[in-house]
């Protein structure tokens, strides 16, 4: 069973939809009291969902808007679901958007030999649905005082990070898992472009936050930036 929301900062939560925190979304409190969800996980999460609003004191009709970190399963798969739920306008960065209407997922990585191999094998839908809204890189959405979007290319085309800057809340997306407490980058069969993902990651070094919350596995508190700049650099060195 999915673990109960986690107060990440005032007005901000995670969600597990899936364990503790092996699949997480976030909320985000308005200041008329509305919501603002990020990912959607996988088919059948807008039931846990709806169950962490009511825990957190909300209604699902509080939900204004659905901001998404990419296309893939764990992230849109209910993203229909839970929009029509909810009423929530659903937002994806832009070279994520056809992939989210159509449900087809991004292209895998064609220099890695298991990405070719799974390719050639017919794959199901990854859920998705409408777009109400797409934004671009560095784009403050009005997401409780200003959600910034960190565009980080690599684990698909339009995967973003999001720093939420009143709190000082980073999430991570797929740039980077907290995998059984350990970091480490996306696997690589599951991006478009793994060198370019692990490159892109660096960004999460550069900007400044107090909490690493990431969608797949627990957040950091103590030292956060310090420990993701620590493990970038451990990839820099090794290159």
């Amino acid at each position: 069973m999915p673990g109960p929301p986690v107060v990440l900062a005032k007005g901000v939560w995670r969600m597990p939809t899936i364990g503790r925190s092996a699949v997480n979304s976030f909320a985000f409190e308005e200041s008329d009291g509305s919501v603002t969800l990020v990912d959607a996980g996988v088919r059948g999460a807008t039931k846990r969902v709806v169950a962490h609003l009511d825990a957190i004191g909300k209604q699902p009709e509080q939900v204004r808007r659905i901001v998404l970190t990419h296309a893939h399963f764990d992230h849109v798969g209910d993203a229909r679901r839970l929009r029509e739920r909810t009423g929530g306008r659903t937002c994806i960065h832009e070279d994520d958007a056809e992939f989210m209407r159509s449900g087809k997922a991004p292209p895998l990585d064609r220099s890695l030999r298991l990405a070719r191999i799974a390719a050639m094998v017919p794959s199901g839908s990854i859920g998705g649905g409408p777009v109400d809204e797409t934004f671009t890189d560095n784009e403050l959405l009005d997401v409780a005082g200003g959600l910034r979007a960190l565009h980080t290319p690599g684990h698909t085309p339009g995967h973003c990070s999001f720093l939420h800057e009143p709190t000082g809340v980073l999430i991570t997306g797929d740039s980077l898992f907290n995998w059984r407490s350990r970091m480490r980058y996306s696997f690589a069969l599951f991006c478009s472009n793994f060198r370019l993902c692990t490159e892109t990651a660096d960004r999460l070094g550069e900007v400044q936050y107090e909490v690493a919350a990431f969608t797949h596995g627990p957040e950091i508190r103590d030292r956060a930036r310090d420990s993701v700049r620590a493990f970038l650099q451990r990839r820099l060195r090794a290159g």
